[in-house]
């Protein structure tokens, strides 16, 4: 199910502003690419990507990294995704972080939280979300802001033909964001033998 096209007031979380670009260390979910990138499209433009790779829906696992990571670093993350089974979750539990955000809940959630926790551990000076959160993040799949017409039961609603999906993640992806030149950096695949 595609959201809605509507125009309609929007979360601050959400509003044009600019954003200045920086690197995320993301696990794509394809199962819920297309809502998520419609989802964006209906927000903000500029942060739908031309790259067919690129990740729109996803659940990060560091962010933000190094605006240019070195070869060492590259080479580290690489170490780190080879050393890291793919990850089955199911994405049903639809919740709201106290900002707004309304996202899902992936469960089991331990695996995600090891990969970031290997990635922190390797580059420390790089904590989650920079360390607003504390030392450690919520792992999720943001769908929406809340505004005075959206909620966690709209966004529910909306979803409804899509959630719940169990989904094996299986590439780390290193993501540019910025408005009009999102793109995948680098991609590794997770080992089944990890």
């Amino acid at each position: 199910m595609d959201p809605p096209t509507v125009a309609r007031p929007v979360h601050r979380a959400w509003q044009a502003r600019p954003v200045p670009g920086h690197t995320v260390l993301q696990l794509p979910v394809p199962a819920l690419e297309g809502w998520v990138r419609e989802r964006t499209r209906h927000y903000d433009t500029g942060f739908v990507s031309t790259d067919p790779g690129f990740g729109h829906a996803h659940i990060t696992a560091l962010a933000p990294f190094a605006r240019s990571p070195r070869p060492e670093q590259l080479a580290m993350i690489a170490d780190i995704a080879a050393s890291t089974a793919p990850i089955t979750v199911r994405l049903n539990e639809i919740d709201q972080f106290p900002d707004g955000i309304i996202h899902l809940r992936p469960v089991p959630d331990h695996p995600l939280r090891s990969l970031t926790d290997a990635l922190v551990a390797a580059f420390p000076q790089y904590p989650p979300y920079a360390g607003k959160f504390g030392p450690h993040a919520d792992p999720h799949l943001t769908l929406d802001a809340a505004s005075d017409v959206v909620s966690v039961e709209s966004t529910r609603r909306l979803v409804a033909g899509l959630v719940p999906v169990t989904c094996t993640l299986t590439e780390l992806q290193l993501t540019w964001w910025e408005s009009d030149r999102c793109h995948v950096m680098q991609q590794w695949s997770l080992n089944p033998g990890g």
